[in-house]
């Protein structure tokens, strides 16, 4: 029985051409084959006319690779992953790369888990967007030589490729636009986690206060369990403002804290920016949403994901040497939370 699978002969035959000169343009190397861009265009219109799929198992097979990148991250219902997860596809298929997409939850077992499935299905590397206690990942896949790019989050004591944000001076920027608002008693609202980004946000958020003359107080800072980040954020918040010097602004390290603690203050009754200042990291409609447009430190999604995408490709064509290192600064969106004080 005859198969109806498009074949590059057919697509020669309606272009009139020779096969050969098909596989030229199809597999990207019409200049090599001296093809004419006017003709490379028209033999790419007739196959998406004629509905070509190409073999990529066979393709894979000539030259060791699937074109295929699996990306690891966080937490997809985060819209700032969702939204890294998005310009990593976007840049990677116009690169000509299909990506496997899986959240691990903030999980290093499951990151684990995604890690072997993904080996399994031949991936040719990895963009990761690490969860904690998830070091021994990075272990395993320089020690099978497996290229990969870790994407906002990175471990200093590897030596590996990594695009991120400078989560220090960003935290840094939050903390000095309230203090010149007129705020001085600044909570800071993070997760309980040993990694580099979360310890640098704090950092910074320290550094900014002691240099514009605040000492910052230990019960200022605020640590939430992930898993238990709904009832622990109550308990943090209970402890910022029912005191005899209740803070007077509030920085959210992340996307999902600050949504947490927002409705946790419309309980309380607290108003934003009249009873609370506030400024968070992560931008998602959401902070249009509230009634008080929320400031945030704006991280560039594109620029993360088009540079992590690009630096893997390059690994991937075979250029070695020094890990990469790609640091990008967030940007203060000021609105109405952080207007201020009268």
């Amino acid at each position: 029985m005859k198969s109806d699978k498009v074949s590059l002969s057919d697509i020669a035959k309606a272009a009139g051409v020779s096969t050969a000169l098909v596989s030229y343009v199809m597999s990207g190397k019409e200049k090599e084959g001296r093809v004419g861009q006017e003709m490379a265009n028209r033999i790419r219109e007739i196959a998406k006319e004629l509905n070509y799929q190409p073999n990529l198992l066979a393709k894979s097979l000539r030259n060791g690779r699937t074109n295929t990148i699996g990306l690891i991250i966080a937490d997809i219902s985060n819209p700032f992953f969702a939204n890294i997860a998005r310009e990593v596809e976007d840049e990677s298929r116009r690169n000509g790369y299909t990506i496997i997409i899986g959240s691990s939850d903030e999980d290093a077992d499951k990151a684990w888990d995604l890690m072997n499935v993904l080996i399994n299905r031949q991936v040719d590397g990895f963009i990761i967007v690490s969860s904690e206690n998830s070091g021994r990942l990075v272990e395993h896949l320089q020690n099978i030589r497996l290229p990969f790019v870790l994407l906002d989050r990175h471990f200093p004591e590897y030596n590996t490729d990594f695009v991120v944000t400078n989560n220090a001076k960003a935290s840094h920027e939050a903390g000095s636009h309230l203090i010149q608002n007129g705020y001085r008693r600044i909570g800071f609202i993070a997760y309980k986690s040993a990694m580099f980004h979360v310890k640098e946000r704090i950092r910074g958020y320290q550094e900014a206060l002691q240099e514009h003359g605040i000492e910052p107080k230990a019960t200022w800072l605020k640590e939430v369990q992930f898993n238990a980040i709904e009832s622990e954020i109550r308990t943090a918040i209970d402890e910022l403002v029912q005191t005899e010097e209740p803070i007077d602004a509030i920085i959210f390290s992340t996307y999902g804290l600050a949504v947490n603690g927002l409705k946790y203050l419309n309980e309380l009754r607290l108003r934003v920016p009249e009873d609370l200042g506030v400024v968070s990291f992560g931008q998602a409609e959401v902070f249009d949403l509230y009634y008080c447009p929320i400031s945030y430190m704006r991280q560039p999604i594109d620029v993360l994901g088009k540079k992590a995408v690009s630096m893997l490709i390059t690994r991937l064509s075979g250029e070695s040497g020094e890990a990469q290192h790609f640091t990008v600064d967030a940007q203060l969106i000021a609105r109405e939370s952080s207007r201020p004080k009268v």
